[in-house]
């Protein structure tokens, strides 16, 4: 199955920002910063992501991003589908052109797969993602390293 650094990301930055914009916009530098993606790729994705109506964003000072709607109602699906992204596990991404031009034995086998891929994917929601354990284990890992890089930058500037 090819699901590219696109799709992985845009789903990794919305979960971020379904645990941590419950109270306040969440800017993309505080996501950048816990999951490890530059910038101007997140102004990207999030700008699609905007486009799809999945964020909002609130300008000014504490401004950042929001949900544009409960996480319950925003599947992974439909955050892969709004960054232009395929689910695919053909090896002609759903052409039929994969044998020489023409299609294979089992482009139908694999565009049943990638159907079925999609499906599951469009059962799963962020509110669900948000509750599971592993999900929360990771989160307070990545908000206490952020914290403690944050006081020793502070003890840096003293």
């Amino acid at each position: 199955m090819r699901l590219t650094t696109k799709g992985r990301y845009a789903v990794t930055a919305m979960l971020d920002l379904a645990i941590h914009a419950r109270l306040e916009p969440v800017s993309l530098a505080d996501i950048s910063e816990r999951q490890t993606i530059s910038i101007s790729y997140l102004e990207q994705l999030f700008a699609k992501l905007r486009k799809g109506g999945l964020v909002s964003s609130v300008r000014g000072p504490g401004g950042g991003y929001q949900l544009a709607r409960h996480g319950s109602e925003i599947f992974v699906a439909q955050i892969i589908d709004a960054v232009d992204e395929l689910v695919d596990a053909t090896r002609c991404a759903g052409q039929g052109d994969c044998q020489q031009g023409m299609m294979c034995l089992t482009h139908d086998l694999w565009t049943d797969l990638s159907a079925r891929i999609h499906d599951f994917l469009s059962n799963i929601s962020l509110e669900e993602l948000v509750h599971r354990r592993g999900v929360q284990a990771v989160a307070l890992r990545q908000s206490k390293a952020l914290h403690t890089e944050v006081q020793d930058l502070g003890l840096l500037l003293m």
